[in-house]
């Protein structure tokens, strides 16, 4: 029996976690408009979390609601890496007057700790979500010791199956087409990488565990067709950014509702980690993918000053405007209207 059993009136819809671009406030939302929110928390230190939490359990307690973290390991690194990458950004540090001092230590975003869990253990949401594999054992029996359901997101057959035999109690198939960072743990080769709705199939006949589906679900008739393929719920991400609740900001929302939506492309420009997003000058002069970028989450101290620079300068040309295949089809309004929208309610 899974928390997702509760939703009988209409097919489960999870508001997925977007880190950067919401807050409480859409999770909340979703919440008390029949989906379940989700609050991204991989870049909120324990002060943060906790308030965040206390807020969700003051408006939405009663509802059924997800808090993500990444699971990660932060890598080691070699001064020749480095110069590397800073050999990649000079450049655009050059034309935005910075420099290698303007450089904060760290990468942003915080694997799953013990610090994380005391915040975990005292709110006990009824769901507990993780990016990029599992934490280790340890930390895992804690989370489950607290009663919450465990969520994590894989990318490949192969990465489902891992899941569940090392504690997952869900498994949510991320596609190819899915907006934002991959949860890529096991296999990098992104040629193994497919559709959602090839690769929803083949983890449903592979796993006992219930399945998840994410990835390109802007409409009623993708959720539909999901479900038909074996998902339980689905998960959807792109077609939130547009929800009055979220904290998507006004170039980011008006790129979302131009052509440029229809270009996206997964890069590690921007993080190191495998993300899809709306094709920038960035992306297309560096190439989307780059072998000199740090690896997760490391290249996003440098990254993160470049796009700051270039957007206080009025350009978004080194922005991560993360969005999924399916933008083109995503219509804004409220949390609500957008549930039932997707739920294919007028």
């Amino acid at each position: 029996m899974t928390v997702l059993r509760q939703f009988t009136d209409m097919q489960p819809i999870i508001q997925a976690p977007m880190a950067g671009v919401q807050g409480v406030r859409l999770a909340i939302a979703v919440c008390l408009a029949g989906g379940i929110g989700s609050l991204p928390a991989a870049m909120l230190n324990p002060e943060q979390l906790t308030q965040a939490l206390a807020e969700i359990k003051k408006q939405a307690g009663g509802h059924v609601y997800n808090v993500n973290f990444f699971a990660h390991q932060t890598p080691k690194i070699t001064q020749q890496q480095t110069e590397a990458w800073l050999a990649v950004l000079k450049p655009y540090f050059d034309e935005f007057g910075l420099s290698e001092a303007d450089i904060p230590f760290g990468g942003g975003r915080r694997p799953f700790d013990e610090d994380a869990l005391a915040v975990v253990e005292s709110f006990r949401p009824p769901v507990v979500s993780f990016h990029f594999g599992l934490p280790g054992k340890k930390l895992l029996e804690a989370v489950k010791a607290t009663g919450a359901e465990i969520w994590s997101s894989a990318t490949t057959v192969n990465e489902a199956r891992w899941l569940e035999a090392n504690g997952a109690d869900v498994v949510i198939a991320q596609g190819w087409e899915a907006g934002g960072h991959r949860g890529v743990f096991l296999e990098t080769d992104l040629s193994r990488q497919q559709g959602l709705f090839t690769l929803l199939p083949n983890i449903a006949a592979s796993v006992s565990i219930p399945v998840i589906a994410a990835g390109g679900i802007s409409h009623a008739a993708a959720l539909r067709a999901a479900v038909e393929l074996g998902a339980v719920a689905v998960q959807v991400g792109t077609a939130f950014l547009l929800a009055d609740e979220a904290d998507t900001s006004a170039a980011h929302r008006a790129a979302l509702q131009s052509p440029q939506a229809e270009d996206t492309v997964v890069t590690n420009l921007f993080s190191g980690g495998f993300a899809r997003g709306i094709a920038n000058r960035f992306m297309r002069e560096a190439g989307p993918i780059h072998s000199s970028a740090l690896p997760f989450p490391l290249a996003g101290a440098a990254a993160g000053v470049l796009k700051a620079a270039a957007e206080k300068a009025g350009s978004s040309d080194f922005s991560s405007f993360w969005a999924g295949q399916g933008a083109p089809l995503a219509v804004g309004g409220s949390a609500a209207e957008i549930l039932s929208r997707l739920n294919g309610f007028k």
